[in-house]
């Protein structure tokens, strides 16, 4: 039973980002609004070059707006430098990028166990181990990254994003390189892990089949928010 108001845990108050051209100033972002409750899970919604990405970045503090603020759990991003940014990531927030990102150099298990080593979490092994075997990699673990498949590849970096338990998870496109059944995968296992540990879930994706997933959706047009649909979501996909 709900108890009292949902707690914000992310808000972007007009945040903006320009870049400079040869042609003059680009506008990727412009003046965007919105909170995102606690343990809730968000998709951002938009066609190529929308600014999908530009503002998964900003929001995870991958990268600095030209105008505006993020909060996030209360700390304000503008008032860290990178390396305070950095630690604030470490300490809460996991990304699963588009093309995976693993080091090639480390084993799947390696992989999985390097924040938590820079965590300095107890029993980074036992843990890594036990995320592996949870996304069906139990038998890959010493295996590299150009030995994984796709779908393996991204199970394997989903696995090393919740290891620190993070509050909040991004994913830029999560089942962007894998074929429909490999996605379908990916797209339960996400949900899972987010309802299991209560993460804050925020994918930027063009997948239909995940963005109704989620509870709630931000759609881009040309750098502006267009969509803020609180409404839209498992409950609502039979009446698209």
């Amino acid at each position: 039973m709900l108890t009292g108001r949902p707690r914000v845990f992310l808000e972007s108050r007009h945040l903006g980002k320009q870049v400079s051209t040869r042609e003059g100033t680009l506008a990727l972002l412009n003046d965007i609004n919105f909170t995102i409750n606690a343990g809730t899970s968000v998709a951002i919604l938009g066609a190529s070059g929308s600014g999908k990405t530009t503002l998964l970045g900003l929001l995870a503090g991958l990268d600095t707006p030209t105008q505006g603020e993020v909060i996030i759990d209360n700390h304000n991003l503008n008032d860290f430098d990178e390396d305070g940014r950095a630690a604030l990531r470490a300490e809460m927030v996991g990304f699963v990028f588009q093309n995976f990102q693993l080091l090639l150099g480390l084993t799947a298990l390696e992989n999985v166990m390097l924040p938590l080593e820079l965590a300095q979490a107890p029993h980074p092994r036992k843990t890594a181990e036990e995320l592996l075997k949870r996304v069906g990699l139990g038998e890959r673990i010493h295996h590299y990254p150009n030995q994984l498949s796709g779908g393996e590849q991204q199970r394997c970096a989903i696995a090393r994003a919740f290891s620190t338990q993070p509050r909040c998870l991004f994913a830029d496109e999560p089942t962007g390189n894998l074929d429909s059944e490999t996605g379908k995968r990916i797209i339960d296992l996400l949900f899972e892990l987010n309802v299991e540990q209560g993460t804050t879930l925020i994918v930027a994706t063009h997948d239909a089949k995940l963005s109704q997933l989620c509870e709630q959706r931000l759609r881009l047009d040309a750098g502006q928010l267009v969509t803020n649909d609180l409404t839209l979501g498992v409950a609502d996909t039979a009446h698209e």
